[in-house]
């Protein structure tokens, strides 16, 4: 009986060796065949898992909210029971302001003009001439000017409803965000009628109401040699020049800017455009 269960031990431990041997030799002959072996993948670190990058149309397709902080909304400005006519601050400050367009022919050439002399202006835009020119409201975002709102269809808003200056501020506010690139912070009252509902609601919708302190009247096309002559007296610290580049022929108004642009920079004027922290 003991003879029989030495052998049955023998017999089984000569089967695990030969296994053992057999799982080397293989390990081996794996490792010969694969190339020298490797050692094994790190164990990732806890936590979240890291995502891989994405491929550039799909950065598109990703939702604005969760990448980056949050944009803040604009701090509503105050209701004013007036509206701004000029700038405060130092130096030899001018704004030069262009109302009713952007119109296809004048508008770039005042662009133009501007450019040639690297100075910044500010276009009360009216909402039905940008929905149709969108093309002049992305140049002057590019150029660095600053688009206002000049309402949609120009009315007399002392005369409208609040429903309806509403509508007039709220379309062309809409359209100038798409095309320009952000909403209006300011707002020009068409011929400067201003009353409570105006403020209020430019107010609301984020925007400042800014007139004028020099209005060349170019719209009543007296000659270039007039608008050039109005600017040039008008000109002093902190003044807002009103010109327009739509609503007629604005040729006159395009040659006075290429005239009294070079002699005001000459004098040592600063044409730039409204800042909230300077007014």
């Amino acid at each position: 009986m003991e003879k029989d269960q030495l052998l049955t031990r023998r017999t089984l431990l000569t089967g695990v060796a030969a296994l053992g041997a057999a799982g080397a030799g293989g390990a081996l002959a794996l490792g010969l065949a694969n190339g020298p072996s490797r050692p094994p993948a790190p164990v990732p670190a806890p936590g979240p898992p890291q995502r891989s990058p994405l491929k550039p149309s799909a950065y598109r397709l990703q939702p604005l909210t969760g990448y980056g902080a949050p944009r803040a909304a604009p701090r509503r400005p105050p209701v004013r029971s007036e509206p701004i006519l000029r700038m405060t601050g130092r130096g030899r400050t001018m704004l030069l302001t262009f109302d009713d367009g952007p119109h296809p022919e004048y508008t770039p050439e005042i662009l133009d003009t501007l450019a040639k002399y690297e100075v910044h202006a500010t276009f009360f835009v009216c909402g039905e001439m940008a929905d149709y020119n969108r093309d002049l409201l992305t140049r002057m975002a590019d150029e660095g000017h600053v688009v206002g709102n000049h309402t949609w269809s120009h009315p007399l808003l002392t005369k409208l409803s609040r429903r309806r200056i509403r509508s007039e501020m709220e379309r062309t506010s809409e359209v100038v965000e798409k095309a320009y690139g952000e909403a209006p912070r300011w707002f020009r009252a068409p011929y400067g009628a201003w009353n409570r509902d105006t403020f209020q609601l430019g107010s609301e919708l984020g925007m400042e109401p800014l007139a004028w302190t020099v209005d060349t009247l170019d719209w009543t096309t007296p000659g270039t040699g007039t608008i050039v002559d109005r600017v040039e007296e008008g000109a002093a610290p902190g003044v807002v020049v009103l010109s327009h580049d739509a609503g007629g022929d604005r040729s006159q108004s395009v040659r006075a800017l290429r005239r009294y642009l070079p002699e005001l920079l000459d004098s040592g004027y600063h044409l730039t455009v409204p800042r909230r922290r300077l007014i």
